[in-house]
């Protein structure tokens, strides 16, 4: 994607398919796509009604991909209830919004650390100095991975968006997939046996109505909080950035009043949801916006499309950093809303705070191409080299 120095001149991949989201919504609010079969869902009172029921649209897609079912034990995402609650229970206390407020000196201390770091205090690859270290070692510190395995994660994650969105056929998906999970596994077999401090140690410990969760349970459920933990914030900030490249007169406001940045940062979860998809099954036949689907078919929202729907946001298509209220679904919608919301928030709002006192401009080098996310599935920046004048 070709860029100038002041700004992306393509905002992303995807935002150019905002006329075309909006026909959609129009006109074929639901539609089969022809070449996955998947329904389409466009509007946002159709997402959130999908997201909602999870009695109608499930999160267990074993049926749909068997070839994955090992990989999706105690994967918390595609449980239903009543496993989905009694898993959740066992976590959620470390994700509250009074418990990750605890952690903010820690991570603020990161954020400072990692900049510390960085060789050429005129330079700086957001993703990789900053965007993708910062969430990468809160969570991994949470759960007790040991730092100098950290790189292994990364490693394994570009291995599975490689060739794209994870594709349950690709031996190199599979086979990320699986070492990532084996390496998580052994790791939950050494807590059993050696406790240690973190929130793997707990899950090792902890019980389900007076039963243990197995060893598969666990290293399932530490792999989605490690992906989850990580992958989605790391876009994120990248998708912050570029919003502020974009719109100078948000950057200067940010600067001048940094109690508006957690506001802005939403806005950025609306207008560039970093998750462009989510995908349900549904359980039994049913009629959405006049389309009768019927069981056992997968079912997409398209989150980019439901946060620019017109029917629910004033001047969807502007970027807003005051927008109130902005009840966006980046975060997706009823059960399965995202429980490390509280921490994810936490990390971009320090992170942009930090960055913004440490640094008075920002702007893409033209000299280094940035490069977007693979998967088409989720959308952000992958690199993204800037110059930057210190503070």
């Amino acid at each position: 994607m070709p860029t100038t120095p002041d700004g992306p001149s393509d905002p992303r991949p995807g935002l150019e398919m905002l006329d075309l989201c909006r026909t959609m919504r129009d006109t074929s609010p639901v539609v089969r796509d022809p070449a996955s079969g998947a329904y389409q869902v466009f509007r946002y009172d159709d997402a959130v009604s999908v997201l909602s029921d999870h009695d109608t649209f499930s999160s267990d897609f074993s049926a749909v991909f068997p070839e994955a079912t090992g990989l999706m034990e105690g994967h918390i995402g595609t449980l239903d209830p009543p496993r989905h609650q009694q898993l959740r229970r066992l976590v959620s206390q470390a994700f509250t919004p009074r418990a990750v407020a605890q952690l903010e000196e820690r991570v603020e201390r990161i954020a400072e650390e990692l900049l510390d770091r960085v060789p050429e205090k005129t330079e700086l690859e957001l993703v990789e100095d900053i965007a993708y270290a910062l969430p990468l070692t809160v969570i991994t510190e949470m759960l007790g991975v040991p730092a100098e395995d950290r790189p292994l994660f990364k490693q394994w994650a570009d291995q599975l968006y490689a060739n794209g969105a994870f594709d349950t056929k690709s031996e190199s998906s599979v086979g990320a997939a699986k070492a990532f999970h084996d390496y998580l596994l052994d790791l939950v077999v050494q807590r059993r046996k050696h406790p240690s401090p973190g929130l793997l140690a707990d899950l090792v410990a902890a019980e389900v109505d007076g039963e243990r969760l197995t060893d598969r349970e666990i290293a399932g459920f530490a792999t989605v909080l490690l992906l989850a933990g990580h992958v989605t914030v790391t876009l994120w900030l990248g998708n912050t950035f570029l919003c502020l490249l974009e719109h100078p007169d948000a950057e200067r406001a940010l600067r001048a009043d940094p109690d508006a940045i957690p506001a802005a940062l939403e806005e950025v979860l609306r207008f560039r949801s970093p998750v462009g998809i989510v995908p349900r099954v549904t359980k039994k036949q049913v009629e959405l916006r006049g389309t009768t689907i019927e069981a056992g078919q997968v079912v997409v929202c398209a989150v980019l499309s439901a946060n620019h729907d017109e029917r629910q946001f004033d001047r969807p298509d502007e970027f807003l950093i005051d927008r109130n209220p902005n009840p966006h679904i980046a975060f997706s919608k009823g059960i399965h809303f995202c429980f490390g919301a509280p921490l994810a928030r936490l990390e971009a709002r320090v992170a942009l705070r930090v960055l913004l006192r440490r640094f008075r401009s920002f702007r893409l080098d033209p000299d280094r191409p940035m490069l977007w996310h693979p998967d088409p599935t989720m959308s952000g920046p992958k690199s993204l080299p800037l110059l930057v004048e210190p503070a």
